[in-house]
């Protein structure tokens, strides 16, 4: 990573390193300035709401912290407890993963639905608009079906599907998605499937991993958490399941569940993923017709009234449906913004400082990401914010 300068003085934390799969919803590149952040606070316990492919959990796990990690997605909570339930060391996978690799291929279920041989005249050109070629899909029905035979524990299993996910990862014909598929063969699908060992590291903290609705109740309190919902689109013309998660890496969810779903459309979509069965509120990109507010700023506001930590980091891209107004309104109302990070993803570096209502100019254009640093105002049993000790000065 280059040097990058912190505006509270130095150079910003260095972040451990992490391990994920390509995703829209990636904050690989705003982990040093998250861990500053929590790093100020002095929090000991951390609740990574919507964990995602978990880097940020894994970084916060690696920095000594307690993790919370939780997203409603089955992938990404397998990928926390191989990443954050893991009390071995990497070798201790490495027959396992071996006699994964040693499967002889077979032609099953995934190949039927997301495999094709390059060139196949027998097929119309459409059919071959798959999410991987043959020679891998048949390596990966072999080797999912063979995790199931296997005896394992929950960490070795969650350690055998990371693997395989990984694998299929690097040899995909995608655009990390999988909502549409390449006209032309990516270079690196034709390479072959070879599951490795994940960068699991040995865990002493007793973190959790958990399944579920970020907004049902919170019941154990943690110092801090740390949120990044899947902000809908601003185009009220796009149809929502377009930014949708559970639509975009659908067969993550298929691999890990191995059912064998109902498909649709050209995609091959689960059902369940469906526009009208997969909504989430915070993807939401209409108006609450009540109260004339964005469905997405009411549901940011609600979380942030009842999670039971004393300080929050938010995340915010100017791309999503929330208007930089009423979100800065929520904000103010709720606590005392102690920072707020403007990121500058063409340089890759923080770009500036901001304010109390200055961002919210920046935040009219496109492709600005926030972060912002909000201590709650009845966050610590009852006691108003102001009247309690900050770990460390915030400037």
């Amino acid at each position: 990573m280059t040097d990058q300068k912190s505006l509270f003085g130095g150079c910003l934390i260095e972040p451990p390193p992490t391990e994920g799969i390509k995703y829209a919803g990636s904050k690989l590149k705003l982990l040093p300035q998250i861990l500053e952040l929590a790093d100020r606070t002095g929090a000991k316990t951390v609740l990574d709401g919507f964990a995602g492919t978990t880097r940020v959990s894994q970084a916060f796990a690696k920095r000594g912290y307690r993790v919370i990690c939780n997203d409603i997605a089955v992938w990404s909570e397998v990928f926390g407890k191989c990443y954050l339930l893991n009390r071995r060391e990497r070798s201790a996978y490495a027959d396992l993963i071996e006699h994964l690799n040693g499967q002889k291929p077979i032609d099953g279920w995934f190949t039927e639905h997301y495999g094709a041989t390059p060139n196949d005249t027998a097929k119309p050109a459409a059919e071959l608009k798959k999410p991987w070629q043959a020679h891998n899909t048949r390596k990966l029905d072999a080797i999912r079906e063979e995790i199931d035979n296997l005896s394992l524990s929950e960490v070795e299993k969650t350690v055998a599907l990371t693997s395989l996910i990984l694998a299929l990862d690097r040899v995909d014909s995608t655009l990390g998605h999988f909502v549409s598929y390449l006209k032309d063969w990516s270079p690196r699908s034709f390479n072959e499937l070879q599951l490795k060992v994940p960068r699991v590291f040995v865990n002493t903290e007793n973190h959790e991993v958990t399944r579920q609705d970020i907004l049902s109740p919170i019941t154990e309190r943690v110092d801090l958490a740390y949120f990044d919902p899947p902000y809908g689109s601003n185009n009220e013309k796009m149809p929502p399941s377009r930014v949708r998660y559970a639509s975009y890496y659908h067969v993550w969810t298929t691999i890990i569940q191995n059912d064998r779903p109902k498909l649709f459309g050209k995609a091959m979509r689960r059902t369940d993923t469906s526009d009208k069965v997969a909504a989430t509120v915070f993807e939401e990109f209409r108006r609450n017709p009540v109260t004339n507010r964005f469905m997405a700023v009411e549901a940011i506001e609600r979380l942030i009234e009842q999670t039971p930590a004393r300080w929050i980091i938010l995340s915010y891209s100017s791309g999503g449906r929330a208007t930089a107004d009423e979100l800065n309104d929520v904000l103010q109302q709720h606590g005392s913004v102690l920072e707020i990070m403007e990121l500058d993803y063409k340089r890759n570096v923080m770009a500036e400082m901001k304010w109390t209502n200055d961002w919210t100019r920046d935040a009219e254009t496109s492709n600005r990401e926030f972060l912002f640093l909000l201590e709650k105002t009845d966050a610590v049993d009852g006691v108003h914010a102001d009247e309690c000790e900050v770990a460390m000065p915030l400037a």
